[in-house]
């Protein structure tokens, strides 16, 4: 039952408008609120974010009331078993309502009414809320009508979707098929935690599901069928729909080298299978000598988690790791923070060929070099890239796969041939308009891309004359400090301009292509990113020539209009 608590410290509101103040709530042990003045209205809300409990009071607050978190320091230990993951939240949310606005987190904030009394400041609501710090968003429902969405896939696209259909009202009947034997669970604790434990990973729980009446089918698409809007699956069985919903991701890449494919312990990196595997091969006593193939974000994270009483080394086509989209400067920084918790690397690097181990022809035993020289190892992880999963609609004359195996979709993630269709996540390619875009034909492979779309096209099938929600593409990469990330460079980049510490791992990294700045890259420098990612979406990103004279971006006020 709701009760009125009073908040320590206060004798009036006093706050001045775009002012956050994290306040202790009395007669709860470590209760607290977040008070935010936006629009002359003072709000209070619970103070942490609700995807990993990041203190909000950092956050970037808007004028238009959105407040955006941002992990101050940027690292945040979270210890399982013998390994540690560092996690980074940016979730974003309404202050009015404390509703979410963008990924990653699912659980909106909960919201107080605040009363003034006695020379004293109160919130009335319930004790378990406030400890909880988070509302459970409102998803029951009982299907009623004719409507019928079909979700393929079951992983960031596909909750985003789920749930908002159900917060926005949907009543109609929601199917998710997914060939993996979980519930949709958090993909990016895979390479950055190595974790296996699907209860640990699961955004919600089977009982969830079933209030919401989301069916979860575990099977595999094999065909669709536009005409007759029917998805056929590899059990055999067949499921209609009014809406259909891609959101398959992607299919690692093996390495099309002698003796990848059939030596037994070289590991792929997508699903919880292949962690359990990796980790049965690694062994409690760890002591592996392990080869990564790939210095990209995968690659990286996976070398940087296993570090710990193994011999890991990394093998990578570029000079530098990450060289491709950040830059041989920013890889190297990235290169020296790994290499403190022991990580190896073999750089500029060619492979030739795995070899089969002396003791056992079945197993790898090292990794040969185009240069002649060899790698001695227990096992082999590939992070190669992945390329998108529509295997299901290679021979679909209804379909026209992009070269790279994505489908074209418009602003509102719709394919072009069909408006019933939507295709979002790895396998999607749409007009990306943020900075330098120009509705260039893009591609993004970010986990909170995936969520945002399937927001967006929850709304469009609930609201469907709405325009889709604008957002900045953002990613956050585990290699021994926290990296931040918005932006895109569909168009590439030109010249970086670099702030900070970066020899210390404290860094802002601006990418620029002529004097328009595309994408932030930071460590260590919160919330620089997030304050980024605002400006971005609202057209008024500094240039490049601005930040090389010092200007600093969290020194730049917010306009309220959205330009994106």
């Amino acid at each position: 039952m709701a009760q009125e608590f009073k908040l320590k410290g206060l004798s009036g509101l006093d706050l001045q408008n775009g002012e956050k103040r994290e306040v202790e709530v009395e007669g709860i042990q470590d209760g607290k609120v977040l008070l935010v003045k936006q629009g002359d209205k003072t709000h209070a809300l619970t103070s942490k974010c609700t995807h990993y409990g990041a203190p909000l009071k950092l956050g970037v607050l808007t004028p238009d009331g959105r407040l955006t978190c941002a992990w101050h320091g940027g690292n945040i230990h979270e210890p399982h078993g013998n390994y540690a993951v560092l996690i980074h939240p940016l979730a974003c949310f309404n202050v009015a309502s404390g509703d979410v606005e963008d990924a990653p987190a699912l659980d909106p904030l909960a919201k107080f009414d605040i009363i003034e009394k006695g020379g004293a400041v109160y919130i009335k609501g319930e004790e378990s809320t406030i400890k909880s710090s988070r509302r459970q968003p409102n998803v029951k429902c009982s299907v009623q009508g004719q409507e019928k969405v079909l979700i393929i896939g079951g992983g960031s696209a596909a909750i985003g979707a789920v749930q908002a259909l159900r917060e926005q009202n949907f009543k109609g009947g929601i199917t998710v098929i997914s060939r993996e034997p979980a519930l949709p669970y958090d993909r990016t604790k895979l390479s950055k935690a190595l974790l296996a434990d699907k209860s640990a990973l699961e955004w919600r729980d089977s009982a969830w599901y079933e209030s919401a009446s989301v069916k979860i089918v575990e099977d595999e698409a094999t065909g669709v069928d536009f005409s007759k809007k029917s998805v056929s699956t590899k059990s055999g069985a067949a499921y209609p729909y009014t809406k259909l919903i891609l959101a398959t991701g992607g299919t690692p890449n093996m390495l099309p080298l002698p003796g990848f494919k059939d030596l037994k312990n070289v590991f792929l990196l997508r699903s919880i299978p292949d962690v359990e595997a990796i980790l049965a091969a690694v062994g409690e006593k760890k002591g592996k000598n392990i080869v990564v193939i790939g210095s990209s974000f995968i690659g990286m994270e996976v070398a940087n988690c296993l570090a710990s009483n193994n011999t890991v080394t990394v093998v990578g086509m570029e000079s530098a790791p990450m060289e491709r989209v950040m830059g041989a400067e920013v890889g190297k920084i990235f290169q020296k923070l790994v290499s403190k918790n022991g990580v190896k690397f073999q750089l500029s690097a060619s492979v030739d060929s795995a070899q089969a181990s002396s003791s056992d022809s079945s197993v790898v035993g090292s990794v040969k070099l185009k240069d002649g020289s060899s790698l001695d190892c227990d096992l082999v992880i590939l992070g190669v890239g992945v390329k998108p999963e529509t295997s299901y609609l290679k021979n679909n004359s209804a379909v026209q796969l992009e070269k790279d195996g994505s489908l074209r979709v418009n602003e509102a993630f719709q394919l072009l041939s069909d408006p019933d269709v939507f295709a979002v996540g790895d396998i999607a390619t749409y007009p990306y308009h943020g900075p330098g875009g120009s509705g260039s034909p893009t591609r993004i492979e970010h986990w909170n891309v995936a969520q945002n779309a399937g927001r967006s096209v929850a709304k469009s099938i609930t609201q469907s004359n709405s325009k889709p929600k604008p957002f900045i593409p953002i990613f956050w990469s585990a290699l021994g400090s926290q990296l931040r990330y918005c932006g895109n460079t569909p168009n590439g980049w030109d010249d970086l301009v670099l702030q900070g510490q970066p020899d210390d791992g404290k860094f802002a990294a601006f990418y620029a292509k002529g004097e328009t700045v595309v994408a932030v890259a930071s460590m260590m420098m919160d919330p620089v990113m997030s304050q980024s990612a605002e400006l971005m979406r609202r057209g008024k990103m500094p240039s490049k020539s601005e930040l090389k004279s010092g200007l600093d971006v969290l020194s730049v006020g917010l306009p309220t209009e959205v330009k994106i």
